[in-house]
């Protein structure tokens, strides 16, 4: 009786939110069933939830800490080398060597931030992209540990402990694990007295020091727990892709593909993205999948053409202007 007097209780608008959550939860968990017979999807599914993660990460910082990070695959490569190498060289688990990972990274942006982050203009970005540069150059180097510009192959080992698996579902179960801690951070965030001091800065940052906001101390633990996470998702990678090279890793595209992904789906709101993940590489698999072969570079072209229209039409990304039509629909009021 109770639980019937309580579910009357809930109001016209949040029973269908529940609906919906509960609708995306089950479908979730049950998609990678209804794939497993087609590994090219569920391929797919994997990698964007990967994405998602990153990406996810890199708004932490970005779109919650206002931090123009350009610089974030050294977190990313930090991730992937670190387990990969503990576990090629010393037999670690790679569980260890992803938990190593995200402490280094998670140092890194500490150090990173406490250096540059009290500093105004551009010096941030600036920084974060020499780090990456500097990174992979001693990954190319430093061949006797990193196997130089060859990269790094992970031996196919099944196992949990190995994170190396026959089927593709828990790598699935894996990706979406990791995909959701970013996503959670950013709920508490904004419902935190750290996320309201944090955004606080990142829209008027004087401000937000006129009341008392240590700006400097909130800007780098956000970073700290950004860099971490993508460390994580690096260390992912490299066991599910099975093989690391500086030049991906470190590289420049890895950045920017975080900072599109957000901006695409929704920069500083939590499902903004899991959602631009999901169209960025759901539609950069259908593009190499149609156009092939020579027609390779009009692939890029497509691709970039796509980001551009977004970027210019939608500037706050499709999260937000959803949201927006979806008020004007039912009668709201715009904001501008």
């Amino acid at each position: 009786m109770d639980v019937k007097q309580e579910v009357r209780k809930l109001t016209p608008t949040v029973r269908p939110r529940i609906i919906g959550y509960g609708s995306v939860a089950l479908l979730t968990v049950v998609l990678p069933f209804l794939l497993q017979s087609e590994l090219y999807y569920l391929d797919t599914l994997i990698l964007a939830l990967l994405w998602a993660s990153a990406a996810g990460a890199w708004n932490l910082a970005g779109g919650y800490g206002g931090l123009l990070s350009l610089g974030h695959a050294a977190f990313f490569g930090i991730g992937a080398y670190a387990s990969s190498l503990m576990y090629v060289k010393l037999e670690v688990s790679p569980w260890i060597g992803m938990a190593a990972g995200a402490i280094l990274a998670g140092v890194l942006g500490l150090v990173t931030g406490m250096v540059t982050l009290r500093m105004k203009g551009p010096f941030f970005a600036l920084t974060t992209i020499a780090i990456t540069e500097v990174l992979m150059i001693v990954a190319v180097n430093w061949s006797d540990l990193t196997n130089g510009s060859k990269g790094v192959n992970i031996p196919y080992h099944p196992g949990f402990s190995n994170i190396a698996f026959d089927s593709k579902i828990p790598y699935y179960f894996l990706a979406l694990a990791i995909c959701l801690i970013p996503f959670f951070i950013a709920r508490w965030l904004e419902r935190s007295r750290y996320g309201y001091e944090l955004m606080a800065v990142r829209d008027n940052e004087a401000a937000a020091q006129a009341l008392g906001i240590d700006s400097v101390r909130v800007k780098v633990g956000i970073l700290v727990i950004s860099s971490a996470i993508t460390a994580v998702a690096g260390a992912f990678y490299a066991q599910y892709i099975t093989v690391i090279e500086p030049y991906h890793e470190f590289s420049f595209a890895v950045s920017v593909q975080m900072v599109l992904i957000t901006m695409i789906g929704g920069l500083g709101t939590k499902w903004g993205p899991i959602f631009g993940s999901l169209i960025v590489t759901g539609m950069d698999t259908f593009l190499r999948d149609v156009l092939v072969g020579a027609q390779g570079g009009v692939q890029a072209l497509l691709y970039g053409l796509m980001l551009v229209l977004v970027v210019l039409f939608i500037p706050e990304g499709l999260i937000p202007w959803m949201k927006r039509r979806f008020r004007l629909k039912n009668g709201g009021v715009h904001n501008g």
